[in-house]
Order: structure tokens, then sequence, then C-alpha cells
């Protein structure tokens, strides 16, 4: 993951050779790392380098439940399962073996109202210098309950091994109001209201430009100022 300032849309076509393409590529350093997945810094160089080591493949894997998702997941590259592993589930929580994990799976399950879930995935990026492998994990839920309405859901998995090809550790990232409000049937609803406070939104972030004041300081200041402002309004008009 790379952090920038501006964001720059690179398009490899046959015809560009290497050096063609990190002409293009401008150099750029991070201030700090971000996760376990940001280096301090970057250059066109390593970007190459980078892409040239990758092994990104696809294999499609689809599988009823996450245990049997798993240990079919695993196999392209070989690697092992052993009972310890630290698993990070979107930071909320930390679970240090297999059983731990399959267990809590099953049980959220429930308690969402889930009745069936179908994970999948169709491609996977593997660094070998890292022993990495990411890729994206596709569920379909089924639910419980015929007033709750089922979703599909787009989860982010890096995996990572040791010498011995044995999984060490597993982190999940996804987003978690958006998967919440999809369980609550209330995803619709949410991104209805989002689309008419966005223009609002918008229009202050124009204001806000034009005083020429954009900081850290002074958006903290204004986080505070206008719930305060509402709420005197509120009581005392």
């Amino acid at each position: 993951m790379c952090n920038k300032t501006h964001t720059h849309t690179l398009t490899l076509r046959k015809r560009s050779s290497a050096p063609d393409l990190q002409k293009r590529l401008q150099p750029y350093n991070t201030k700090s790392p971000i996760g376990n997945f940001t280096a301090k810094t970057t250059s066109p160089k390593q970007i190459l380098n980078k892409h040239a080591s990758i092994d990104a493949r696809k294999n499609l894997i689809a599988q009823v439940g996450l245990e049997n998702f798993i240990r079919s997941v695993v196999q392209p590259l070989d690697l092992n399962l052993p009972d310890s592993v630290l698993f990070n589930m979107n930071g909320q929580g930390l679970m240090n073996s297999w059983e731990d994990v399959y267990f809590a799976e099953r049980l959220y399950t429930r308690c969402l109202g889930i009745s069936k879930r179908i994970y999948q995935t169709h491609s996977f990026t593997h660094e070998p210098c890292k022993k990495l492998a990411y890729f994206i994990l596709e569920e379909h839920n089924e639910r419980s309950y015929s007033f709750l309405p089922g979703f599909d859901f787009y989860v982010l998995v890096f995996c990572y091994y040791d010498d011995d090809k044995n999984v060490t550790r597993v982190d999940v990232q996804y987003d978690q109001m958006s998967f919440f409000l999809n369980c609550m049937g209330v995803a619709q609803a949410y991104l209805w209201l989002v689309g008419k406070i966005t223009p609002v939104v918008l229009c202050w972030a124009k204001l806000f430009h034009a005083t020429g004041l954009v900081s850290p300081c002074t958006f903290l200041i204004q986080l505070l100022i206008v719930p305060v402002a509402l709420i005197y309004w509120y009581l005392w008009s």
C-alpha cells in the first residue's frame, strides 16, 4: 500500500519498456509507515522491482464455511496450517489458534442471522521475498430470516508464512460499518441518507477551502464548535 498526496493512474501498454515506465513514475517518500504493509521510502526502481518479483495468478476457490475455505486456499502455495496462528480480525480481535477462529466465525454467524456463507476467491498475489500472499475474499451471505436481505461482501486478506511454509499470521481488513449495515438490512437506506447529506458537506468543504485556513487544528476546532453551537441553539432558542 502506498501513501501519496496525489494519485497517478499508470497504464502499462505492450509497447512500453521498463525504462519508459520508470520515467513516468515520480519518486516519492512516505513520512512514516502505515500498518504492516507500507515501506518508509519507495522509488520508481523499487516499484518496478516489486512488479517483476510478485506472482499474481488466477485460482478459483469456492467453499461453504470458513474452515473449508481456509484449508483449500493454502493449497496452491503448498502452505501448512499449524495449530497456532496470529489472526487479526480487522483490529477488533486477536486470536491465537485456528480453533478459536473457526469457533468465533460459527458463533457470530448465528448471532447475525446468517444461515449459510459461501466463501470464494478468484485470484491472489504472492510476494515470495516477503513470504506474503494476499487476496480478495468474496462472501455470499444467506439469511436465517426472510425479512433480512442476503448480501455479498468483500474482504482483503493478508497471509504471512515462515521458511517452512507454515502460516504464522493472517490480517483481515474490511469495512466493518458497511458489514453491519448489511447485516441489519439498512445499507440501502444509509446510502440514500449519505447521498442527501453529501451536497451539504461539499458546500461546507468549498467554503472551508476558500477561507485559506485549512489545517488539522482549524478542522478539529470546527468539529468541536459546530456540535456545541447546535446544542446551544436547541436548548436556548
